[in-house]
C-alpha cells in the first residue's frame, strides 16, 4: 500500500478535512437510505476518538458551479448528528478562525463543494483554500476518487494526507481482488452494454482465469458466434469487437463463459410466459431474458474451483421475476462459499448492489462497493486520481 491511514497520522489537536461522499438520495426533504452516511461512521468517530477535529468536505447533486438552494447539504445535518452521536455544526462560508473557535470534539460539515465551479475544475486556488482550513486531509470517498476535483485530489496535494476507513477498506478489498488475488480468480460482468464495459472486459482478460459474462451484453457474443438471438437486447455493431475480446481471451488463457441455455419471453413484464431453450435456439420472434439453469450450474462449478470473485452486473432482467433466477441462483451460490471461506468475493456496481440485496446476500459477500463509476475504473484498470494523490 503506498497510502497511510488514519493510524499513521498525529491528529490531536489538528482541525482533519474529511472528504465523504454523503450524496443520499432524498424524496421530499427525506434521506430513502442513509448507507452512505453509516459507511463513513467509523472514521468520523475515529478522528475524534484521536482528539482530531473533523471538517466534512462533500458535494450533493450536479448544481454545476451554481447555488441550488436544493442541493444544499444543510438539511443533512440531524442525519449526520444522529450517526456520529454528536452534534454537527453546519457552516456555509467557512474560515480558519471559524473552525479554531469551535470547541475540541467539534464535527463541522462544510457547505456543497460544488456551489463553486472552482471544486470540479480542480482550481489550485480552492485547493490551497480548503487546505488553508485544516492541518490534515483525510479521503473518505473511494466513490470520487477518479474526479479530479479541488477536494478529492488537488488539496491532497497541499496537506499531510491519508485515506479514511471507508477509502481504507475499499482499496484493500480491490487489490485483494484484482492487485494480488489468490487463484483462480472469476470476474461476473452483466449489464445491457458492450460498448460501454469494453475497457472493463480487455483489462479482465488480462488479469482473471474465468470471465463470465450475462445480461444483454451476453446477447452480443452470442450473435458474434452466429447464434440466432431473436428480438433480443444487443449490440449488433459490436459484434466484431466481441470477437476481439473472445481473441485476446483465449491470447490470455482466459475461459469466457457465456449462456449456454436461454430463457426466452416474447414480451418484457413480470410473470411473461417464457420459454427455456439452447443458448442457439432463441426463436426468432423471442427475446433472451436470462441465463438458464445449465448456465448457472456451469457458473457456479467454476465458483466452486475458483479462490477469488469480482462481480459487476446482472445475468439477466432481474428486476422482473421469473428473469431474474440465474442472478439469484449465482448470487446465492457465491455467498454460501464466501461464508464456508472457500472464496473471497467482492461486488460493486449500483445493479449488482441492487440484485444482491434482492437476493438477500449482500452481508455475506467479502466486500461490496457502493462506489459506482469508480469501481468500475478501477476494474478498468485505470489511474484514480484521488488514490494516486494519496500516493503522492
Amino acid at each position: 500500500m503506498g497510502w497511510k491511514t488514519l493510524d499513521d497520522m498525529d491528529l490531536a489537536g489538528k482541525t482533519v478535512l474529511t472528504r465523504v461522499d454523503i450524496n443520499v438520495p432524498m424524496d421530499a426533504g427525506r434521506i430513502t437510505d442513509a448507507t452512505r452516511i453509516t459507511r463513513i461512521v467509523p472514521t468520523v468517530r475515529d478522528i475524534l476518538a484521536a482528539g482530531g477535529k473533523p471538517v466534512l468536505l462533500a458535494h450533493f447533486g450536479r448544481p454545476k458551479g451554481a447555488y441550488v438552494p436544493e442541493m444544499s447539504l444543510k438539511p443533512l445535518v440531524p442525519a449526520l448528528s444522529e450517526a456520529f452521536g454528536v452534534e454537527v455544526t453546519f457552516v456555509e462560508r467557512p474560515s480558519r478562525d471559524t473552525l479554531d473557535a469551535l470547541p475540541a470534539g467539534s464535527v463541522v460539515l462544510i457547505e456543497n463543494t460544488r456551489f463553486s465551479a472552482m471544486e470540479e475544475a480542480n482550481d489550485p486556488k480552492m485547493a490551497g483554500f480548503l487546505a488553508s482550513l485544516g492541518d490534515v486531509f483525510c479521503n473518505d470517498a473511494f466513490s470520487a476518487a477518479h474526479r479530479a476535483h479541488a477536494s478529492t485530489e488537488g488539496v491532497a496535494h497541499l496537506l499531510p494526507s491519508c485515506a479514511g476507513r471507508l477509502m481504507a477498506a475499499e482499496l484493500q478489498a480491490l487489490e485483494a481482488a484484482l492487485t494480488d488475488p489468490k487463484r483462480p480468480v472469476v470476474a461476473v460482468v452483466g449489464g445491457a452494454k458492450v460498448s460501454t464495459k469494453l475497457d472493463l472486459l480487455s483489462n479482465l482478460v488480462e488479469k482473471v482465469d474465468h470471465l463470465v459474462i450475462g445480461g444483454g451484453m451476453a446477447n452480443t457474443f452470442l450473435a458474434a458466434q452466429g447464434f440466432e438471438i431473436g428480438t433480443s437486447l444487443a449490440e449488433r455493431d459490436m459484434v466484431e469487437t466481441a470477437l476481439d475480446v473472445l481473441a485476446k481471451a483465449a491470447q490470455q488463457q482466459c475461459q469466457i463463459i457465456l449462456p449456454v441455455d436461454v430463457v426466452v419471453a416474447r414480451e418484457f413484464k413480470a410473470g411473461a410466459a417464457n420459454s427455456l431453450h439452447h443458448a442457439q435456439d432463441c426463436p426468432s420472434d423471442a427475446m433472451i431474458l436470462d441465463a438458464g439453469p445449465a448456465t448457472v450450474k456451469l457458473i457456479t462449478d467454476t465458483l466452486m474451483g475458483a479462490e477469488t470473485l469480482i462481480w459487476n452486473g446482472p445475468l439477466g432482467a432481474f428486476e422482473i421475476a421469473p428473469f431474474d433466477a440465474a442472478t439469484m441462483a449465482a448470487a446465492q451460490a457465491a455467498a454460501s462459499l464466501t461464508r464456508d471461506g472457500q472464496l473471497v468475493s467482492v461486488a460493486g456496481g449500483g445493479d449488482t448492489v441492487a440484485a444482491l440485496n434482492a437476493a438477500g446476500v449482500s452481508q455475506d459477500f467479502t466486500y461490496i462497493s457502493t462506489a459506482g463509476g469508480a469501481f468500475l475504473e478501477w476494474m478498468e484498470g485505470k489511474t484514480l486520481p484521488g488514490v494516486a494523490a494519496l500516493e503522492g
